[in-house]
């Protein structure tokens, strides 16, 4: 595994048409603090460029040939952090909600990550919920342990727009 720079990440990840799966497996995450702040005072404006924006790159995704999926693993009671994410969440995203709870019996990784068929790429935190940066890795068994933990919290997890908490 390396340590690679966010620049390689989307050449690796979204530079090619195929499938892009992400794992989210925190409930709070420190870099959307403008969004949380924004969505707590309803800043409606804000808001609405943030879903404009996610739209329109969900859309340059999918002209460029890429199917991109998103599975939420979040505890309940949801954190404030998800709360909002569920309230904002664009409907028509390929994203399924999965209660901590039912993951109970799926391997999952430990970090964060983006999946391809050959390669994953794993967002690493420090103790503060900070960013420390993105380690590649493309060994095999490893890429379809992760592979294969995204498909089995996507099929037990709920469709966005039919998750209520």
């Amino acid at each position: 595994m390396e340590l690679i720079s966010a620049e390689r990440r989307g050449e690796l990840v979204f530079g090619q048409p195929g499938e892009v799966r992400k794992l989210e497996l925190r409930d709070h995450y420190e870099i959307d603090r403008k969004l949380m702040d924004a969505w707590r005072t309803n800043d409606e404006e804000f808001l609405e460029r943030r879903r404009v924006a996610n739209d329109a790159d969900i859309a340059g995704l999918a002209e460029k040939g890429i199917n991109y999926r998103r599975v939420r693993v979040v505890s309940e009671p949801l954190s404030e952090y998800q709360r909002m994410a569920v309230e904002i969440a664009n409907t028509g995203e390929q994203l399924r909600w999965l209660p901590r709870p039912e993951a109970a019996t799926i391997v999952l990784p430990v970090n964060d990550c983006l999946i391809r068929d050959d390669l994953v790429v794993f967002n690493l935190l420090g103790g503060d919920n900070q960013s420390v940066g993105m380690q590649l890795c493309t060994d095999p068994e490893v890429v379809k342990l992760c592979v294969e933990a995204f498909e089995q919290a996507w099929s037990i997890g709920r469709p966005n727009g039919t998750y209520t908490p």
